[in-house]
């Protein structure tokens, strides 16, 4: 059979830290030729760089390498014999409908999946309306400052609404579960719009607040500048509809004609899924966590997990993700954000939430990470509206607990184990508002007791995988509760159209189908498709 140009990912390739890409691609180049002759075309880069740092003694990287050339066909059983297999990775293919849209499509929310969705619907001349609450970046920072610096809270253009979602001043992690064919075209277009291309490399990949704020702006004036329109400050009321078509929404500045709607609205748009739940749209609970955040020093978690080899230049923070499963329920890091902070981010009123963040140089004294414990239907009544009330009762409390002035809750990690409040924070000071803005408090005190039963038991467990984590001094912030929609908005698998709706979109992380920047793109990427593939582009 003759020979087709084509991709090998061959992985791995474990290597010592000062190792060069060249001799990750000659170990490739060796494994190669044990399958098959050499094609005369084959070129090689890095695919991905991972830490593996199970022995503190021997830190190092392993890397999987792109080959590509005119290779034979090599059966997988063979090519797993040499840790290789075929890229599989894919770009967007556009299939256009025959359906005429009676107005432009209107997409609500310009998260990753809002954005991301407008843009190939713009590259593809559909002229999309995009519909935002908050603002743009410079009016998001703005605001941010203002509720840091004095406590004044904006509940529509702040860390979770505005330009970009609530990713943008959340780290710019692109760390996603999924193994989906469009993550590198996504990663791609990250890259274009200038994030730093060592994202296509690093197994872990991560923007930093600083550079994303850069890039989903040049995205959004690249949708602008191919026909579409977005509209700041702009709230989605609800969905305007007949005979389950869609014709138009509502918003506070009036109504809109819409000759379709993707409602990728993010996780904290808690007054829309209201609306929706009153309008009768199929909208289901589901399971999600809450908990606190967890500070260290950056150093001693570098120490604890890389030995001798911490502080190398190639190396950076240290970066872990931590489990504790019962049997009852699992206990997780999430979000971990070396050399970052723990940023302030509520949208409602009279509520605390934390989340963290990193710049991307993760030059920070600290390094953070959500301790959260599973919640199930079962824990908050099991309706769509009790999951929303149970996530703003723990902010609530949270809020109450602090002084009821959006300072955050706080206490060390030995007081909480001992459940009594006897220390102030020394080695490790709590960055939450620059760390203006603490008050010591028992986390029992706005946390369901399941919640801190489930986080002591599991701070025992992570001491012991890394030395140091449970220590006495290490700082607890809460309420994190934000780290997934609490509902779902049922949709078809196949078309991403609401049940019973011939032209509405749930999208992204809001919607329910998401869980991260990563994911939240790759949806709006395939909701594009399908409302492409019903519809034809707007005529000029």
């Amino acid at each position: 059979m003759k020979p087709t140009k084509r991709i090998l990912i061959i992985g791995n390739i474990k290597l010592p830290l000062d190792a060069s890409f060249k001799e990750a691609f000659s170990v490739a180049q060796r494994r190669l030729k044990s399958l098959c002759a050499l094609p005369s075309d084959v070129s090689y880069s890095i695919h991905k760089r991972s830490v593996d740092a199970r022995r503190k003694d021997a830190v190092i990287f392993v890397y999987s390498v792109l080959c590509e050339g005119s290779f034979p066909e090599i059966s997988e059983d063979r090519l797993r014999g040499i840790s290789a297999l075929w890229l599989k990775e894919e770009r967007p293919t556009v299939e256009f409908g025959s359906d005429k849209l009676s107005d432009r499509p209107v997409v609500v929310g310009t998260g990753p999946c809002g954005l991301f969705c407008a843009l190939l619907l713009a590259e593809n001349g559909y002229r999309p309306l995009m519909l935002e609450r908050g603002g743009d970046i410079a009016s998001r920072s703005r605001a941010v400052t203002e509720f840091n610096s004095r406590k004044i809270l904006d509940t529509e253009n702040n860390i979770q609404f505005g330009l970009g979602g609530a990713g943008t001043f959340s780290d710019g992690k692109l760390i996603t579960r999924i193994n989906d064919p469009y993550i590198g075209f996504l990663l791609d277009t990250f890259v274009e719009f200038g994030a730093p291309a060592d994202i296509r490399v690093n197994a872990k990949p991560h923007i930093g607040t600083d550079i994303l704020a850069k890039v989903v702006t040049a995205m959004a004036e690249r949708i602008t500048s191919l026909g579409g329109e977005i509209r700041y400050n702009t709230k989605f009321l609800s969905a305007q509809s007949c005979d389950g078509r869609v014709y138009g929404v509502r918003t506070d500045k009036g109504d809109i004609p819409a000759g379709a709607l993707v409602l990728a609205v993010g996780h904290s748009a808690r007054d829309t899924y209201e609306s929706l739940i009153s309008s009768g749209i199929e909208i289901i609970p589901k399971s999600f966590s809450v908990g606190m955040r967890i500070e260290h020093l950056a150093k001693e978690i570098d120490e604890a997990m890389y030995g001798k080899f911490a502080g190398h230049p190639a190396l950076g923070h240290a970066e872990y993700a931590l489990s504790h499963n019962t049997k009852q329920r699992g206990t997780y890091t999430f979000c971990m954000c070396p050399g970052g902070e723990v940023v302030a981010a509520a949208s409602e009123k009279y509520g605390v939430v934390v989340n963290g963040m990193s710049n991307s140089k993760r030059d920070g004294v600290n390094s953070n990470s959500a301790v959260v414990v599973s919640v199930f239907p079962d824990d908050y009544g099991s309706t769509p509206k009790s999951a929303i009330e149970f996530q703003r009762k723990i902010e609530r409390g949270a809020y109450g607990s602090a002084g009821s002035d959006y300072s955050a809750p706080i206490v060390t990690v030995g007081d909480f184990m001992a459940r009594s409040l006897s220390h102030e924070p020394s080695r490790v000071m709590p960055t939450y508002m620059q760390g203006s803005a603490n008050k010591i408090c028992m986390p029992d005190e706005y946390l369901p007791g399941f919640v801190c039963d489930g986080i002591r038991s599991a701070l025992v467990d992570f001491d012991r995988k890394i030395k140091g984590f449970s220590a006495d001094y290490a700082i607890l912030s809460g309420a994190e509760t934000r780290t997934s929609s609490p509902v779902r908005i049922l949709r078809d698998n196949a078309t991403r159209l609401a049940v019973g709706y011939e032209n509405f979109y749930p999208a992204g992380e809001g919607a329910g189908y998401a869980g991260g920047i990563s994911s939240a793109g790759v949806d709006g990427i395939k909701v594009a498709l399908s409302l492409m593939k019903k519809y034809k582009p707007i005529e000029h």
